[in-house]
Parts: structure tokens; C-alpha cells; sequence
């Protein structure tokens, strides 16, 4: 074999290689492009019906409810002695770690995890936030991220339980509301939000409407707060000088702040409804303030700075559960009545002798109720107004219901939290101050 013989077949050898290397390396090249545009297309297909518009607005919702809960700290420790102000406001704020935990591992399953009965969720639904992704779960909406979604109702679930503890402020133990909280939240506010907002829950089959939680929020809250309020009793020191005024200004301006995504992004997107519920939203607020505030210098009282900020959260209160059913001057009217009777509630308050140190029943309770009342008086088309009277019925079996299972179940978790840990601090832990009995931290 001679050497160009060799060479020629190297050549040629090589050449061959080097084609079909070209040609393996074009045919890897366009699979790689085939799946790519493949997963691109399927990718684009499950995203498809995310719109970037409702996501947006969702997603600031949430984080303009998750504010409310510090602006509600900033409310309450406003309102209370300077001794308490720390306890009270770490009350609320510390609802944002315990309840985000607790939603994640079970809390959102039992409230919107397959409906047993309509009255609880599946916990094993969603147990520890399985299933829970990026792509829209039409059964609750269809144009956000089923975790958006999620992350947006936690935000309620983290509220509740801080505004019951208004009513117990400057005498509870930290450890006991601790656990009081986890309690209630799975066992009085997770089946409420299940019978309430879920597709299958026994409420909203009955028709019951509740835009953004007149009833599962602020109705429980109010009247978990009227049942803490009996059981630990009086204050040994009962008064009602704030602590803090500009706390409690500042705590209202975030509140109403918030407010605005707590029943604005209850329409779960950017749409009308959102703009409707927006609207209602501001003008119910103002009107029950400027009523407060009036109706309060007509019994010869000044018109004070928390009686304002008091009818304005009031009017928040009254208009969340008709939010997205009712027009502006329907809103106005529900403003207007709200803030008067929350106003004879807390007088009728003041000379009973139930201790409710921040007003939480009469305010919350109260407003919720009239505000879940009138919801079904002028809801669009099936309101009363309209000659239909089914929705105000189903109103009105609800509100009983909620109030007797509201009431009496937390009755019932206040007496076991008390058997286990005692609710109430001793007397001399009262006296010096929940700030430094309960944290060892004070204001100067």
C-alpha cells in the first residue's frame, strides 16, 4: 500500500466525517429548535390565560392589604395607655408570621380545599400549599396565578384575628392570644371563608353575598372580640385616654389606604367591578366620618380627631361586604347609617359593663352587621329594592347562623386557651404595664 494510496483514503475518510459530523451536528441543532419551540408553544398555551393587566393589580392589592394590618397596630396602639401601647400593637403585627405559617401548612386548604359538606375544606387539598402554582385555578379565577390568589386571601386570613384583640388590649397574655389565634383562625374563621367564598360552600349556594369580607372578617373578629371581652372581664383600670393620637391618625390614613385593595381586589382583577368597588370604597369612609364627626358636635361633644378616624374605619367596615354590588350613592347612604348606629352601640357600650377596650364589637361587630343587612337590601338586581326578597332572607338565616357560631365558638377556644395557659395576666403584671411585664420593652 503506497503512501498516497494512504493519504487519498484519509482524505477521503476524513471529508466523510466531517460531512456527516455537519449533518449530525445540523440534525441536534434542529431538534433542539423543534423542542424549543414545542415547549415555547406549550408554555405560552398553559400561560395563555394569564392576564399580565389582573396580575398586576393583584399582586399590588396584596400587598395594600398585607398594610392594613400594621396600619391596624398603629390604630389600636394609638387608642390605648402608654403603658400597653408595645403589647398592643405587637398583637397585631405578630399575626403576619404566625397566620402566613399556618396558611401555608393547612389554613388555605381548609378554606378553599375541597368542599366537605360546604362547610370546611379538604385540609389535604392544598396541605402545605401542594398544588398551588402558577397557573390560574379557573374554580376561583381565571386570569391570575392560582398563588396569587392564595397569597392575596392570606392577607384577610392575617387581619382577622388582629383586629379581635382591640377588645382584650391591656390585660391579655401574649402566649395565650398566640394560641387563641391559631385556634381560631382554623376552627371559626377557615370554615366562614370556606361556606362564604367558596364555589361550593353553603352560604354562597344559598346566595348570601359578601364582595370582601363583611361577614368572614369583620363580623367574626367583632364578635370573637364581644366574646374575649366577657370572659376576661373589666380592666382594673378602666380609661378611655389614648395613648397616642397622631398613631391613631396614621394607623387610619394606612387603613384606608389599604383599604382600597382589601374590596378593590376583591373583584380579583383590573375590571369594573374593581373601579365600582374602589369608588364605594372611598365615598362610604368619608361620609361615615363626616357623620361621626357632626352627629358628635350635635350632642354637644368637640369634634375629636379618633371620632374620626373611629367613622371612617366604621365606614370601611359597612361598605366591605356590598363593595362590588351597590353604586356610589348606595354607598353613601350605607356610610351614612353605619357610622350612626356603630355610634349608639359604643354609647350603649359605655354604660353596660362589658370592657371591649378599643370598640371592636360595637365598630367591627356592628358595622359588619348593618353593612351584610344592606348588602341585601340594595344589591344590584336581587336586592330588596328590586322586589326580591330571597338574598335578604338568606341575609338574614346567615347572620344568625354566623353570629351564634361566631359568638359561641370563640367563646368556647377562649375557655380552653384560659384552661390551658390563663388568658389574663396577674394583677401586678396589669399594673405595670403589658409592654414590660409581656416583652420587657417600654416607651419613654
Amino acid at each position: 500500500m503506497t503512501l498516497s494510496y494512504i493519504s487519498r483514503e484519509y482524505i477521503i475518510s476524513n471529508s466523510y466525517w466531517r460531512i456527516m459530523g455537519k449533518k449530525i451536528n445540523f440534525m441536534a441543532l434542529s431538534l433542539i429548535v423543534l423542542i424549543s419551540v414545542i415547549t415555547a408553544s406549550h408554555y405560552k398555551e398553559l400561560n395563555s390565560s394569564i392576564d399580565s393587566g389582573d396580575t398586576a393589580w393583584m399582586i399590588v392589592a396584596s400587598a395594600f392589604v398585607l398594610l392594613m394590618t400594621p396600619g391596624l397596630s398603629f390604630f389600636y396602639g394609638g387608642m390605648i395607655s402608654k403603658k400597653h401601647i408595645i403589647s398592643t400593637m405587637l398583637q397585631s403585627f405578630v399575626a403576619l408570621g404566625v397566620i402566613s405559617v399556618l396558611w401555608v401548612l393547612v389554613g388555605f386548604s381548609l378554606c378553599f380545599g375541597e368542599s366537605v359538606a360546604g362547610i370546611i375544606g379538604n385540609p389535604l387539598t392544598y396541605f402545605n400549599f401542594s398544588g398551588v402554582g402558577s397557573q390560574p385555578n379557573p374554580e376561583f379565577s381565571e386570569t391570575i396565578p392560582f398563588l396569587l390568589f392564595a397569597l392575596f386571601q392570606l392577607k384577610f386570613a392575617i387581619i382577622t384575628p388582629a383586629l379581635i384583640t382591640g377588645s382584650m388590649a391591656g390585660r391579655i397574655r401574649f402566649r395565650s392570644y398566640i394560641l387563641f389565634m391559631v385556634l381560631f383562625s382554623l376552627l371559626i374563621y377557615s370554615p366562614l371563608a370556606h361556606m362564604t367564598w367558596h364555589p361550593d360552600g353553603l352560604l354562597r349556594n344559598w346566595g348570601v353575598l359578601d364582595f370582601a369580607g363583611g361577614t368572614v372578617v369583620h363580623m367574626s373578629a367583632g364578635l370573637a372580640a364581644l366574646a374575649g371581652a366577657v370572659i376576661l372581664g373589666k380592666r382594673k383600670e378602666v380609661s378611655h385616654e389614648p395613648g397616642n393620637v397622631p398613631f391613631v391618625i396614621l394607623g387610619t390614613g394606612l387603613l384606608w389606604f389599604g383599604w382600597f385593595g382589601f374590596n378593590a381586589g376583591s373583584a380579583m382583577g383590573a375590571n369594573s367591578d374593581a373601579v365600582i368597588a374602589f369608588a364605594n370604597t372611598n365615598i362610604a369612609s368619608a361620609t361615615a366620618m363626616i357623620t361621626w364627626m357632626f352627629y358628635e358636635r350635635m350632642l354637644g361633644r368637640k369634634m375629636s380627631a379618633i371620632g374620626a378616624c373611629v367613622g371612617a374605619v366604621v365606614g370601611l367596615v359597612a361598605i366591605t361586604p356590598a363593595a362590588g354590588f351597590v353604586n356610589v350613592g348606595q354607598s353613601m347612604f350605607i356610610g351614612f347609617i353605619a357610622a350612626l348606629i356603630s355610634n349608639w352601640a359604643i354609647q350603649w357600650k359605655n354604660k353596660s359593663n362589658l370592657d371591649d377596650t378599643l370598640d371592636v364589637f360595637p365598630s367591627h361587630g356592628v358595622g359588619g352587621i348593618v353593612g351584610m343587612v344592606l348588602t341585601a337590601v340594595f344589591a344590584k338586581e336581587v336586592g330588596l329594592i328590586y322586589g326580591e326578597t330571597e338574598t335578604f332572607m338568606y341575609h338574614l338565616l346567615a347572620l344568625v347562623l354566623t353570629s351564634i357560631f361566631a359568638f359561641g365558638g370563640s367563646y368556647i377556644l377562649f375557655k380552653i386557651v384560659d384552661s390551658l395557659l390563663s388568658l389574663r395576666v396577674r394583677e401586678d403584671q396589669e399594673d405595670r404595664g403589658l409592654d414590660l411585664s409581656q416583652h420587657g420593652e417600654h416607651i419613654d
